[in-house]
């Protein structure tokens, strides 16, 4: 992530609040703007095509279409996403830029063939149990491929530190789906649900297709070595059940809300939870500046101290790598205790605004009872992420897989209770499971601090291994020595 960290560091030279908020702005550009474009772009589309003139299940319908089509994107991407992060990170490393390709095409591959294995049975289910259209059903699909296929690419953009050009890509696929959905309804006389989801479906594929350019763009040849991907998902299998925990966490608070009598059933096919998907949303955006705010600072400060611990590391004295290693830590744990402060701030000021702002926006007053407690929530499980991040740095693998999973597994338990409960404490799973993932991860990186010596220079073998027979125990035959004498 080296790249964001240059950029500020230019612009915060001068110290200014105005180079506070071009800083602030440049970051939220490079890490949130794809997220605020698609929505933006939804909000636009559902206000000219007249959204509102639906009836309530055409437009439950089309709202758990796209719910669904982001949710479950993301969790069949979650698997490959760290592993292959990995891959990429140690290939460009070693300047083997021709091992890329196969990297992407292998996990492009992998990716899209259990995306389909999730998503036919469930297209099969809502056309012929729901009695949903054969275009509509099929256009959901192709949408969340389309959407699998952008969340793919991105890895290799973002390993490439070209988060600009990601956020140009969202806007200009974006745009082509806004347009073509006004084109559609307008000129086409399509439905305006069936003209919706068709221009972003559309929107997401541009914008996958031109992610796919650039990479193959960036990275020409082609080395055909396909073994050595797959064997880091043997090697780092704890990857895997790190990322895959953390984003299951994310939502598993919510599929336990939509088994409650809350519920809302569409078509006989999807179940949803408004008033308390709604909460999370917005508890989402509330603590979301905390990405920025981390992306931010860890560029600009931790990423130097650990680069030059790596160097003492290296090629320095033992007195060179003890102060390096102090320096280090010392700003990590500057880092924590700073975005906290702040995040906490601006948590402060965002959920005041939108106590007295949402009301008069239409929010119910039941979401309004369930959104302080996953506020509080949701700023405990970024910083729970931060130190996820943090325990990547330091390669602890078993660390990080222990905290997503504590977190997903206290998540899902607490979230149970909280039905129970009233209303205001709905969020309270969400609040339980991010403290104990936090709590654990704190306690992981003081003892990585600890015995950071030991994990850097005691790992790996003196011997070379190897396969055959076993060879015998005995090391000195006594009785031939003396013999010899």
């Amino acid at each position: 992530m080296a790249g964001i960290g240059v950029k500020l560091n230019k612009i915060f030279e001068k110290n200014t609040i105005s180079t506070f908020l071009a800083g602030f702005a440049y970051s939220s550009m490079s890490t949130v703007t794809p997220m605020l474009v698609v929505i933006l772009n939804i909000l636009l589309m559902q206000h000219f095509l007249g959204f509102d003139q639906l009836g309530f299940v055409e437009r439950e319908l089309f709202s758990c279409s796209v719910l669904y089509i982001f949710i479950f994107s993301l969790l069949t991407a979650a698997p490959f996403n760290s592993v292959l992060s990995k891959y990429m990170s140690d290939v460009i490393f070693e300047e083997r830029y021709q091992d890329i390709r196969p990297c992407y095409y292998l996990g492009l591959f992998l990716n899209i063939g259990l995306s389909s294995l999730v998503g036919i049975p469930f297209c099969l289910w809502e056309h012929f149990v729901g009695k949903v259209d054969v275009f509509y059903t099929f256009t959901g699909y192709c949408g969340y491929i389309a959407l699998v296929l952008v969340f793919y690419s991105m890895i290799y953009l973002s390993i490439a530190k070209d988060y600009q050009k990601i956020s140009l890509l969202f806007l200009l696929g974006m745009l082509e789906a806004f347009l073509l959905s006004l084109f559609l309804r307008f000129v086409m006389k399509w439905g305006i649900r069936e003209s919706m989801l068709f221009a972003l479906m559309t929107g997401f594929f541009l914008t996958a297709f031109l992610e796919m350019a650039v990479v193959k763009r960036y990275f020409v040849k082609n080395s055909n070595r396909y073994k050595r991907v797959l064997g880091y998902f043997r090697k780092y299998w704890l990857l895997v059940v790190a990322n895959f925990f953390y984003v299951l966490g994310l939502y598993i608070h919510n599929f336990v809300f939509w088994n409650t009598d809350m519920k809302l059933v569409v078509v006989r096919t999807f179940v949803c939870n408004q008033p308390y998907d709604m909460a999370t949303c917005l508890a989402m955006f509330t603590n979301i500046s905390t990405t920025i705010i981390f992306i931010s600072r860890v560029e600009m400060y931790f990423h130097d101290k650990y680069k030059r611990y790596s160097e003492a590391v290296i090629g320095g004295k033992g007195a060179d790598i003890d102060s390096a290693k102090k320096e280090m830590f010392r700003q990590l744990s500057t880092e924590l205790m700073n975005l906290v402060r702040i995040q906490f701030i601006i948590t402060t000021i965002v959920y005041l605004v939108a106590v007295v702002v949402l009301p008069h926006l239409g929010i119910s007053s039941l979401t309004l009872r369930i959104y302080p407690c996953l506020v509080a929530g949701y700023f405990i499980l970024f910083l729970m992420y931060a130190e996820i991040v943090f325990l990547y740095y330091y390669d602890d693998l078993a660390g990080a897989a222990m905290t997503a999973l504590l977190f997903c597994l206290v998540t899902c338990l607490g979230s149970i209770l909280a039905t129970r409960l009233p209303e205001l404490w709905y969020g309270l799973g969400v609040v339980m499971g991010a403290f104990t993932g936090w709590t654990f991860a704190y306690f992981r990186l003081r003892h990585m601090e600890r015995h950071l010596d030991a994990h850097i220079f005691c790992r790996g073998s003196m011997l070379i291994h190897g396969t055959g027979e076993q060879p015998t125990g005995k090391v000195f035959d006594r009785t031939t020595q003396s013999r010899k004498k």
